[in-house]
Order: structure tokens, then sequence, then C-alpha cells
């Protein structure tokens, strides 16, 4: 699914530390701009699609591209997301025993029956799969100079394989990289070299100086975010010119509550990061309006790929880039809502209307 969002032009700011300071301003802004019906979003694209995303892209005025990635992005490598049906990591965690699938990645858990994640651990650790296509994307926007952040939900570090550095990466559920152990008395570093010897050796790891358990740096249900990600949210996001948003049911908070105001696009299989009616109503949460009838031409094309991690759409027969279904959707900007288009990119007429939309 490919979701365009055309929002607000923003200015560049001098400095980030100004930006940071406007940030509450905006926010009020915005909110009574909202609420009152006033004023009106100026285009940033020229044309809502992918195209007209380049085009945006190569113009120069969008210097700061931030990217927002989950565990679709790494499905074709090999590695399962979490809540496919059928598919999913937890819908095939029968054999560890656990008392329901989301106990594999709870601290509490884990603390007293470590067994099943590092079981789990062994299945999918780091260094096994290659990068996908989108990592390499990212990389590209970063040799360009104009990738701003990626902020990933993901913790097989493939974006580090892919050529993203420390800086790069805000790691928002953590890490393999490192690991530490669980003690507070004693939290000592291993390094990731370290943990893979252990976990491939069948030991659990053990700290060497307490005995407590070592558990790798990923960010498990109980636990809080790494400092950096709310540091780094507050500095990047204000200046943002473009949201990429890939491979991310946008389901966990507060990583579901980053989407800006700013031209967004949103390449998932499904809708994702749609705002929530009461946090919208005091404009917390700036998500994806899919069905408002104010918003103006949500785009969305959703495929079902059979093989290959692309589409071809120039050559549909193609069996490696095969696309065997797509349906296409946009909001008419007379009255007619949510309807089907014609063509097999963007589509241009409402069928309800020899009107464009």
């Amino acid at each position: 699914m490919l979701v365009l969002f055309p929002m607000q032009e923003q200015s560049d700011d001098s400095s980030e530390d100004e930006a940071a300071g406007d940030t509450d301003m905006d926010f009020l802004r915005n909110l009574f701009s909202s609420a009152l019906g006033l004023g009106s979003a100026e285009k940033v694209l020229d044309e809502l699609t992918l195209d007209g995303v380049a085009r945006y892209i190569n113009s120069g005025k969008c210097k700061n591209i931030i990217c927002m990635v989950g565990a679709g992005i790494s499905t074709s490598a090999g590695i399962p997301d979490f809540r496919s049906p059928g598919t999913g990591l937890y819908a095939n965690l029968q054999k560890y025993n656990l008392p329901y699938p989301e106990a594999i990645f709870q601290i509490d858990y884990f603390k007293k029956h470590p067994e099943p994640f590092f079981a789990l651990a062994r299945e999918l650790y780091p260094g096994q799969f290659k990068p996908t296509i989108c990592h390499y994307f990212m990389k590209m926007l970063k040799d360009k100079g104009i990738l701003r952040r990626c902020y990933t939900q993901n913790i097989d570090t493939l974006e580090r394989v892919a050529g993203l550095e420390g800086d790069d990466l805000i790691e928002a559920h953590g890490t393999f990289y490192t690991s530490h152990c669980v003690s507070f008395c004693c939290r000592k570093e291993y390094s990731l070299e370290w943990m893979k010897e252990k976990i491939f050796s069948d030991d659990i790891p053990k700290c060497d100086k307490c005995s407590s358990l070592v558990k790798p740096d990923i960010v498990f249900f109980g636990e809080n975010l790494p400092a950096r990600f709310f540091t780094s949210m507050k500095m990047d996001f204000p200046r943002c010119d473009l949201l990429i948003v890939m491979g991310t049911s946008l389901q966990v908070q507060p990583f579901a509550s980053l989407v800006s105001s700013c031209p967004r696009l949103l390449i998932n299989m499904e809708k994702a990061g749609q705002v929530n009616p009461m946090m919208g109503l005091f404009g917390f949460g700036e998500g994806m309006d899919f069905d408002s009838d104010k918003a103006y031409r949500h785009m969305t094309t959703t495929r079902e790929k059979t093989q290959g991690n692309r589409v071809n759409d120039k050559n549909p027969e193609n069996p490696k880039f095969h696309t065997r279904a797509s349906t296409l959707a946009a909001r008419c900007q007379t009255t007619h809502g949510l309807v089907s288009v014609r063509g097999p990119g963007v589509g241009d007429r409402c069928l309800k209307s020899p009107r464009k939309l």
C-alpha cells in the first residue's frame, strides 16, 4: 500500500534549538487553525504520485528526510514480522510453550524463563540475513546527505549492515548490537560477538562479574525506550521535510505517534497510523486520516506480491516481479468520498463523475 499525504510546507529553521523552541507554538497554531477551519495547507508535492515525491526529493527543497520503519521491510530478507496471521512471529511460537505469545518479550517472564527467548534469538540472530532494497534505499538517502534520521522498530541490525551508522539511527526498540547485565547494581556491557558465542553454544548468557542474566539491548515489554529516542524526536521532527513510513503497523506507542505534519509517504500492506478521533480532537497524534471528508485526496494503492522484493508495473507478466492484484482508491474532491479510480498508478478520474479528482 502506498499512501501519500501532501501537507503544509515547513521552513528550514536556522538552528535545531530554534526548531525545538518553536514546537509548542506550532502545536498551538495548528490546533486552533484546525479547530476553527482557518487557513489552507500549501502544496509541497506537485503531484500525488511516487514521481511527485521523487521530483520533490530532487528539487533541493527536501533536505531532511525521516524514515520510520518496521518489521515489514525485513520480511523479504526472510525475517518474519510480528502480527501477520499464519506467518508472523506471534503465530509460530507454540513450540516454546509460552503462556501467551508476547511473553517471550516481557522482561519479568524473561528473568524467570530466559530459555525461550534465547532459543528464538538463535533462529533469528543478526548476521544470518541480508539487507533488502528498503535498507539500501535509506543508505542512498544518507549518501545524498538528505537522511535526517531513520527511526526503526527492528532489532535485526540490517540498517547497520546496509551502511547506516549509529548517528543515523534511532533504534526505538533497541538492538542486538550491545548487551548488558540485567542487574541494576552491575550493568556490565557485552559485545555482539560475546553474545553470539553464548547463544550458539546453547549457553544461557550470564554475567562473568555477578552471575546475573545478560540480555541484548532490545526493549522488552515493561522496559523504557532509549533516552536518545525522546531527545532526538524533539529535534528531528520539527525539521522534517518528508516522512517515509515503511513496513510498520504503527500500533506500538510511542513510535505510533511520530507521524509529522509534513508530506508523508506510507508504504505498507495495510492501512496504518490512522488518527484516534479523540486524540485528534485535542490536537495530539497527527495520524493518517484516511476517511475524513476534509482530507485532501488521500490516495492508496494496495498490492499483493507473489514473488520477489519488487513490483514491476511496466511488465506485470515478469514472474519475478509479478503483481497479482491491484486495487486503487482516492478521495474525490467534490462530494463522492472514497471511490475507485482508473489507472495503473494513481488514477485521475472519479468513476462516479467525469470531473477530475
